[in-house]
């Protein structure tokens, strides 16, 4: 696993984020929002979600540099509910440059038949917590079936480090920030609160 991270140096910013449980949960969202407000809702604008996670972890405008890593199932050929979504075509050490910085990403698929999701990720978030250039770290990751190992893991990482993990409700103990996922993907999925309010 540590081959597949092997990408030089690495930025101050860096966000983890499980991939198919995002998908999930954006589907989700846009059955269930598309049945209150009365209208289609498109694929969430990844770009746009990025940048909204970017900002919730601590990331101000500016010449920041941000590597985003997608965890994803080997079998899954692209992100669900998002667009751009192809992993090898569209995502796979591509970039882009915005207010926040420059954003590059990397997708890493899961060979589930040799580990778990849940383990490989955990791995990831061990490997990039120890890294010392690394000082603000983002994780997104399904939370509902993998807390425990998660909070275990980020107890050690060292205090000086600014890490968020994102979730789609308030979680028990541990050393770090959180936020509501949900708050990001509505604004990707172009969910305006007047249209909540109606």
């Amino acid at each position: 696993m540590n081959e597949k991270l092997n990408i030089g140096k690495w930025p101050e910013n860096v966000m983890i984020v499980d991939a198919d449980y995002i998908g999930k949960v954006a589907f989700n969202l846009i059955v269930n929002f598309e049945r209150m407000i009365g209208r289609r809702i498109p694929n969430a604008d990844l770009a746009h979600w990025i940048d909204c996670i970017a900002l919730d972890g601590g990331v101000r405008e500016g010449d920041q540099h941000t590597s985003v890593v997608f965890i994803h199932d080997k079998h899954q050929q692209q992100l669900q509910n998002f667009q751009p979504a192809s992993y090898q075509e569209e995502l796979h050490e591509k970039a882009f440059h915005d207010k926040l910085g420059e954003f590059m990403m990397y997708t890493l698929p899961v060979e589930s038949e040799l580990v778990e999701k849940e383990e490989f990720l955990i791995d990831v978030v061990n490997t990039i917590s120890n890294l010392k250039e690394v000082k603000r770290i983002m994780i997104v990751s399904d939370t509902d079936n993998g807390y425990d190992n998660l909070r275990h893991a980020l107890r050690q990482v060292d205090e000086e480090k600014h890490v968020t993990v994102f979730a789609m409700q308030p979680l028990p103990g541990g050393n770090f920030k959180q936020e509501i996922l949900g708050f990001s993907l509505m604004s990707a999925l172009g969910i305006q609160s007047s249209e909540l309010n109606k």
